[in-house]
């Protein structure tokens, strides 16, 4: 008889567990809490490591039609303009880690998983209905949906987001922190900027307290901007009038350099706004408990919240999703063995991606001599410094070159 795996959650960690789950042999009934299974306008960068996990799942085609695929990173200085180091992309990423290195509009991404999924039988979507609570015992766990149904099923995933449910109820670590860091986002037609402001690389721009990065979305007909400033965040977000953003973001860019603002006031003129994110994440995980317990498992930013300084959110989500699949598949395993074998296989590499973040953070916002030096470092070894081996080669979809 085919097990049933509940999951809360419906954003790109929630589908790319439905994915994972659906290909080890199990059927999936997902719960999102939206009436319609959306994902707000914002770019994902996905290494070679995630891509070559779409790959697997025979979603290369779909990625081509709505990626874009730049040929290099730069680095530049947000005072002086700069070109600080380089790392080519492209073909050079396909020859050294078997995949290439893409950039998406996060809605995209999720519709690409959605569009998967939807094609599965065995998966059960259901929108505008919550997990609020489980309880489990040896062999089943049983749900309390926001309609007050309750649902059994073999186990259960939380990949229900930074605020995640099921994480409060699974290890009481109260609320994420805040990371005093403010994100600054837009989306601008290629098409309406002027054409030296257009770009089919990623740009990282680095400040004193602040950093920008610009890069290709939507086969390169889009851009996608965030700001990311050290600050504290608005009291009362959800009634927050984004029509100041423009201004605050010019303030926060003062004393930078005159390329960076052109491409920050272009926005807009192109009819796009600016939307603000205060960033909140966790501690890196400490032991695999921290990731599943008897019937339960915490994928994604429920498990491993981060800051997005190595690009990687999205992608541990869909690295979490394969390791889950190939855990489930283990079916000469009692299911709370199979969720202990993700955890472990899981917890350390999440660990170091989300504390290499938090370094990057420190890094890219430098002040003083700390800047001085890396600014140096970087002309020196820029490639050495912007290529990251271990992340790119390493994950569920293991190469080894």
């Amino acid at each position: 008889m085919r097990k049933q795996v509940l999951i809360a959650g419906g954003g790109i960690g929630g589908m790319a567990s439905a994915l994972g789950a659906v290909r080890a042999g199990w059927d999936v009934r997902l719960y999102e809490r939206a009436l319609t299974f959306t994902e707000v306008g914002a770019g994902v960068q996905l290494g070679p490591n995630v891509v070559r996990c779409l790959q697997a799942w025979g979603l290369q085609q779909g990625l081509q039609a709505v990626a874009a695929f730049p040929d290099r990173l730069q680095v530049r200085s947000a005072l002086s303009g700069q070109t600080l180091g380089t790392l080519p992309l492209g073909t050079q990423t396909i020859q050294s880690y078997g995949a290439a290195y893409a950039t998406i509009h996060r809605a995209d991404l999720h519709q690409l998983l959605l569009d998967a999924v939807r094609t599965c039988s065995e998966v059960q979507l259901n929108q505008g209905i919550a997990i609020d609570s489980y309880t489990q015992s040896d062999s089943v766990v049983l749900v309390r949906t926001s309609q007050g149904k309750d649902i059994e099923g073999d186990a259960l995933i939380g990949a229900d987001g930074v605020r995640s449910r099921i994480r409060t109820q699974l290890l009481a670590d109260g609320p994420p922190r805040s990371t005093g860091h403010l994100a600054y986002r837009a989306l601008a037609r290629q098409a309406a900027l002027p054409k030296r402001l257009r770009t089919q690389q990623v740009t990282a721009w680095l400040g004193p307290r602040l950093h920008v990065v610009q890069y290709p979305v939507r086969r390169g007909e889009w851009q996608n901007l965030v700001v990311i400033v050290q600050g504290p965040a608005p009291d009362d977000l959800e009634h927050w009038n984004h029509a100041a953003n423009a201004a605050d973001l010019a303030q926060a860019l003062a004393g930078t350099c005159t390329a960076l603002q052109d491409i920050i006031r272009a926005v807009p003129a192109t009819g796009q706004g600016w939307r603000l994110w205060p960033l909140a994440d966790r501690p890196p995980v400490r032991h695999a408990d921290q990731m599943a317990q008897g019937l339960i498992a915490l994928l994604g930013d429920a498990a491993h919240p981060m800051r997005p300084y190595l690009a990687q959110g999205a992608g541990m989500a869909i690295e979490d999703a394969v390791q889950l699949q190939n855990a489930l598949s283990m079916h000469d395993l009692e299911v709370s063995l199979r969720l202990r074998r993700y955890a472990l296989n899981r917890w350390q590499r999440n660990a170091r991606v989300q504390a290499r973040s938090q370094r990057n953070g420190r890094i890219f916002h430098a002040t003083g001599l700390v800047r001085w030096g890396r600014d140096l470092s970087m002309r020196l070894l820029g490639e050495r410094l912007l290529d990251v081996p271990w992340l790119y080669s390493g994950g569920p979809m293991q190469h080894h070159f």
